[in-house]
């Protein structure tokens, strides 16, 4: 067999097969802690269409931080800070002009919204809330099932408070409140459901 000379005595570099990526490499990992991230996105997405439109103004309350350590040497940075534990609801606004504050919750379970995912903080301020005159609700989705409720506050800081049991059954909030209608855009539109409950 002859030997092959190749132009400049420069060979071809082999080809590496390409591999593609086995399953468990493609494979994404949600945090526990950003369960409800998406859901929460997506509601500020429908806020921001409301706004839009003209129809409600809702912001999204930021979660207050305690900074402990900020860099000077190249313009202040933080690089040491901790969340302190948030006393108040996720969103806020006016609508119809009626003070507005409502809660999202995002749960796996199925049967079931505990309670314990309700800070004590959270039941007061919307108490505070509801004997000021506002409106207060709960936006709560269960997941696995993809179904969003929404729950007037009132009747979640009644079942809080006497405890019937250490969560609410799914059956009761079909009966206590309404399925949120979900569509592009708005995403949740719980507009409607303001207006049933409240300002009829």
């Amino acid at each position: 067999m002859s030997e092959i000379h190749y132009p400049a005595g420069i060979k071809p570099k082999a080809e590496i097969p390409h591999k593609t990526p086995t399953k468990s490499k493609r494979k994404l990992t949600i945090a526990a802690g950003n369960r409800g991230m998406d859901f929460e996105s997506e509601i500020t997405e429908t806020n921001l269409y409301y706004r839009e439109k003209g129809l409600a103004l809702f912001d999204k309350r930021p979660t207050p931080i305690n900074v402990v350590k900020v860099d000077y040497t190249h313009g202040p940075k933080i690089t040491e800070a901790y969340f302190e534990a948030q006393s108040t609801t996720d969103y806020n606004g006016v609508y119809k002009g009626k003070y507005v504050d409502f809660e999202a919750k995002s749960i796996h379970g199925k049967t079931s919204f505990p309670l314990s995912n309700i800070p004590r903080q959270q039941i007061e301020h919307l108490k505070e809330v509801l004997r000021q005159g506002g409106i207060g609700f709960f936006l709560i989705r269960f997941a696995s099932r993809n179904v969003v409720f929404f729950v007037p506050a009132a009747y979640v800081i009644d079942f809080y408070e006497n405890r019937p049991r250490s969560s609410i059954p799914f059956e009761e909030l079909e009966k206590h409140g309404r399925e949120v209608k979900t569509a592009y855009r708005p995403r949740y539109d719980f507009l409607p459901l303001l207006d049933e409950f409240f300002l009829k």
